[in-house]
């Protein structure tokens, strides 16, 4: 990863922050976008683009602008914003699928879009994209949810498809990922089970990584030891 230039959207969560935490370890130069606001200040290897409306399709392509502007060049995209709702398709609201929709594919779409020219001029471009392995076969209360995701890895492979030669495309699918929100949600739990942010991201920044040449259009299973 040494000298790469990475964005990550979703930077200030959970997974996003561990994320470009180990692409800067890794010796990359790292664009973080977020809707939540940030006030960190641009240095030569860090740039935080904060209160990004990513469903936005201008939004998006500013932000991921922005960010080339600032290194110069585009290397990866790696696409984690998004958001979990638990509903049953029978009692729940219409606005869930919707929010659902806006948060995981919408994102996902408008970002790949905006940074296509920036990581095909890179000659070693590559997107990664967070699907779900609750997606593979969605359990009951996961319908928004799943069939959100289940177009993450849709959109995952149509556009590696296309990109074929160019740029690579994958997705990971973890299983319930160890985050505070989640043990809050899942206190009886056994958390030694869930993936770990570190562990997840050894895999997302292995696929952004030249050693990954030849994968493109995979859905990757990284489900821990669920």
């Amino acid at each position: 990863m040494d000298g790469k230039v990475v964005v990550v959207t979703g930077a200030l969560g959970a997974l996003g922050k561990v994320v470009a935490e180990q692409a800067l370890a890794r010796g990359a130069g790292v664009a973080g976008i977020d809707y939540a606001p940030s006030q960190a200040p641009a240095t030569a290897n860090r740039i935080e683009i904060g209160g990004v409306d990513l469903s936005d399709a201008a939004q998006a392509k500013n932000a991921i602008d922005a960010a080339a502007a600032h290194f110069g060049k585009l290397d990866a995209l790696i696409n984690i914003a998004g958001g979990f709702a638990f509903e049953t398709v029978a009692d729940g609201d219409m606005k869930t699928w919707q929010r659902m929709y806006a948060l995981n594919v919408l994102t996902t779409l408008n970002a790949s879009r905006s940074a296509i020219t920036h990581l095909m001029a890179s000659g070693a471009g590559r997107i990664i994209n967070v699907g779900a392995m609750g997606a593979l076969q969605a359990a009951s209360g996961m319908g928004p949810y799943a069939a959100s995701k289940a177009g993450v890895h849709r959109l995952t492979e149509a556009l590696a498809a296309e990109l074929k030669g160019k740029v690579t495309v994958n997705a990971v699918l973890p299983s319930t990922i160890d985050t505070p929100a989640n043990r809050a949600g899942m206190p009886r739990a056994d958390f030694s089970k869930w993936v770990t942010p570190k562990e997840l991201a050894d895999v997302i920044l292995f696929l952004a990584s030249d050693a990954a040449t030849a994968i493109t259009g995979a859905l990757l299973p990284v489900s821990g030891r669920v």
